[in-house]
């Protein structure tokens, strides 16, 4: 095209072929996971990791929401926050991820308090959530479509801890079942939004390259978590 710009099945194509090579799915220590090779020490030490992007994710909308100028967006984003910080009517993500931790053996007071948090992962997630600060909102909105491959990555996981993991009350895994759904409808609209709104060559490029650089964040998050658990896995 002389203009440059991708059509829309190939900027989704261009999306998907990231997820395909690139997403954490693809890590071994998730491999590991759910194969059922992972001891209890690693895997409540991935789920208290885990639980400090969980509290920044909400943090990470809010950014997004704070640089989008555009109400329609906005009335839409909006409701990532509550999805998972919660309301007064229902509880949200963090909290049912804190299930899953005392599901798992820890503690509320173990999470909250970062007591297991490892440097890598602090880093990885503080990086993710300046991205959101920093970058133009359409970008940020693109770094969150890893939502497309969620729902088949959420399903798969549930499902090894069922089969693997026995020991883990059936009610710590809500955030799991939670998320199948959610993460489906998330990711159709932040797609709906990067199509339309990412509307340059430039701005197309740098959405892709937003997707690679979430990828590398909770790439980066499982290494620093492996190369703490490996022993234990």
């Amino acid at each position: 095209m002389t203009t440059g710009l991708w059509d829309r099945e190939t900027f989704v194509e261009n999306f998907r072929a990231i997820g395909e090579r690139a997403y954490h799915d693809k890590h071994p220590f998730h491999i590991a996971m759910n194969a059922g090779r992972l001891s209890a020490e690693a895997l409540r030490g991935w789920v208290a990791n885990r639980f400090y992007y969980q509290q920044n994710i909400p943090i990470k909308d809010a950014a997004i929401l704070s640089n989008c100028p555009v109400r329609e967006v906005r009335q839409v984003w909006i409701h990532r926050v509550i999805d998972h910080d919660g309301s007064a009517v229902a509880e949200g993500g963090i909290e049912a991820w804190l299930c899953l931790g005392e599901a798992c053996g820890l503690s509320r007071d173990e999470m909250m308090q970062d007591r297991h948090l490892q440097p890598g992962v602090r880093f990885a997630v503080d990086a993710y959530v300046n991205f959101a600060r920093t970058q133009l909102w359409p970008i940020a909105v693109a770094s969150s479509l890893t939502e497309l491959f969620a729902p088949d990555l959420m399903t798969a996981r549930l499902a090894a801890f069922e089969k693997f993991y026995p020991r883990i009350d059936s009610r710590g895994l809500d955030y799991f079942r939670q998320r199948t759904s959610q993460a489906r409808r998330d990711s159709d609209e932040a797609l709906a939004i990067a199509l339309k709104y990412c509307n340059t060559p430039e701005l197309q490029r740098e959405a892709v390259r937003a997707l690679e650089f979430k990828c590398d964040v909770l790439w980066s998050m499982l290494n620093a978590i492996h190369h703490a658990y490996a022993g234990n896995c």
